[in-house]
């Protein structure tokens, strides 16, 4: 099943703004995302950059975001755990909560923000990385829909 997922911040394959970059604030997009099936117990989302030199690179790790939400604002506050329980984890510029694109000069690279419904809370530490999200939700997800932006320098 598919979630359908936008924002503000850029058009779907759209250049993604400078101030949610490396190069200005840094600061999360707001996402918006629906078609959830029935039986959603959290929301879980990660950012990545499949174009980085070394790999695919992990922007932003976000999960337990409650089942009622149908987004996340823009600018969430890069704490570990949010006042409503939502979790955040490490990326790979070894942070917590959102680091903007910042590729190197060159071609610019493609930004996905993916997100999953899933049919759980994930007992999950917060800061844990990658790997660990994705095996906690291994077996839980129920839906999941994708948001492609563009960033170069």
């Amino acid at each position: 099943m598919s979630l359908a997922v936008t924002t503000t911040a850029f058009s779907p394959g759209g250049a993604i703004l400078k101030s949610y970059t490396c190069d200005g604030a840094d600061t999360s997009p707001n996402l918006s995302w629906w078609g959830a099936p029935a039986g959603v117990q959290s929301f879980a989302l990660i950012a990545d950059d499949p174009d980085a030199p070394v790999g695919t690179w992990t922007h932003w790790l976000i999960w337990n975001i409650p089942a009622q939400n149908s987004g996340l604002p823009n600018g969430v506050p890069k704490v570990e755990t949010l006042d409503d329980g939502t979790r955040q984890g490490r990326n790979d510029f070894r942070r917590i909560g959102y680091g903007g694109p910042c590729p190197p000069p060159g071609k610019p690279h493609r930004y996905f923000f993916k997100v999953y419904a899933l049919d759980a809370e994930l007992d999950l530490r917060a800061g844990a990385n990658r790997d660990a999200l994705e095996r906690a939700m291994k077996g839980h997800v129920l839906a999941q829909g994708e948001l492609m932006g563009k960033y170069g320098r």
